[in-house]
């Protein structure tokens, strides 16, 4: 039998690499090599907590929903792949049938399978291994200029432009982007190719927010010792869209608070689960649109294209490659905001 070594987790901060036993290939499936996987936020939310929001890990559970790699084997017609092809991997699994995809948002699939995640039992296993299995409609093409590094980036690349079209139109919108870590600041990114305005980062810690000004951000506030001047720039120049991603219940708080009268808010980021408290009075008063987003649909392929055409650098936020044998070190580098943005297991 064919066994992969797969990064696994047992429980909190107990990530082991352990030998995962796969079958045969399943008729209609395609069994990939890896390439490379980024780690991310929900990863890191999984290996502290066993869990990610409401999603509760109840079995050992293969992490990585951020991968790319090789096609290593076909089974049954698979037209347009072929073995050898270099692919960037959707994590999806949307059933095409259900009332969510018929009106077209996959993404709110009600029978939904995703990579790596705890979502449902029996979870679905994520794609930091030396071998996984997809389905072909998962598998988007990249070329051969493209790192496997940059390619898996497409999967929060989606997120960040899915989120920026839940906003609306945010051409010359002054926007604020609260959290300013990859997903932040990909988001910045989608922004301005969606035609924002000016471009505020918001975030506690003095690294990301420094990293952000270097990728372009217009301006950016710490607000590690209070809100004071947050709270002075909403008032000078109110925000028009602002977008939530640091899944805090007082970013979500500090959103609705700075948000013109009008304004939209976007909760982008994983809050704690269970209840927080949040301003909802302030919703009803400015006549706030908050809207959630979840995941991505179509916009996976748009990354891909993105990244492949060099519209977007993705490899700029990615500051350290590690193999994947080192992946429970790796994601203790990855939770240090002062020293990583972002860091991709590599397969060597």
């Amino acid at each position: 039998m064919i066994t992969a070594l797969a990064a696994t987790l047992y429980g909190p901060e107990d990530l082991r690499m352990s030998e995962h036993p796969l079958g045969a290939l399943a008729r209609g499936m395609v069994r990939v090599r890896f390439g490379a996987g980024g780690i991310c936020g929900s990863d890191m939310h999984y290996f502290r907590h066993a869990r990610t929001g409401d999603f509760v890990v109840t079995a050992p559970l293969i992490l990585g929903h951020e991968i790319a790699g090789e096609i290593a084997e076909i089974s049954g017609e698979t037209p347009g792949l072929k073995v050898g092809d270099r692919v960037a991997v959707n994590p999806s699994r949307w059933c095409g049938h259900c009332a969510r995809c018929r009106e077209g948002r996959p993404n709110l699939c009600e029978n939904i399978y995703f990579m790596g995640s705890a979502s449902k039992t029996p979870h679905m296993q994520g794609g930091f291994a030396t071998l996984f299995d997809a389905m072909p409609a998962q598998c988007v093409k990249v070329p051969e200029h493209v790192p496997f590094a940059a390619a898996a980036l497409a999967e929060p690349l989606a997120v960040s432009l899915h989120a920026v079209a839940r906003a609306g139109d945010v051409g010359r919108a002054h926007v604020a982007i609260i959290g300013a870590g990859p997903i932040g600041l990909l988001t910045m990114l989608a922004a301005k190719l969606a035609g924002a305005g000016e471009i505020t980062v918001i975030d506690i810690a003095a690294a990301p927010l420094e990293f952000a000004r270097t990728l372009g951000a217009d301006r950016t506030i710490d607000v590690s010792a209070g809100e004071d001047l947050l709270a002075e720039t909403a008032r000078e120049q109110p925000f028009d869209v602002v977008f939530e991603i640091s899944g805090t219940g007082a970013g979500l708080d500090s959103a609705i608070r700075t948000v013109r009268r009008g304004g939209t808010v976007v909760q982008v980021g994983n809050l704690p689960g269970g209840k927080i408290p949040v301003p909802a009075n302030a919703v009803m008063a400015k006549e706030i649109d908050l809207k959630g987003t979840f995941r991505f649909g179509e916009e996976f392929g748009r990354a891909v294209d993105l990244i492949s055409s060099g519209e977007v650098d993705v490899a700029r936020l990615v500051t350290a490659e590690c193999p994947l044998v080192s992946a429970p070190e790796s994601f203790r580098l990855a939770l240090d905001r002062s020293r990583s943005v972002k860091v991709v297991l590599t397969a060597e």
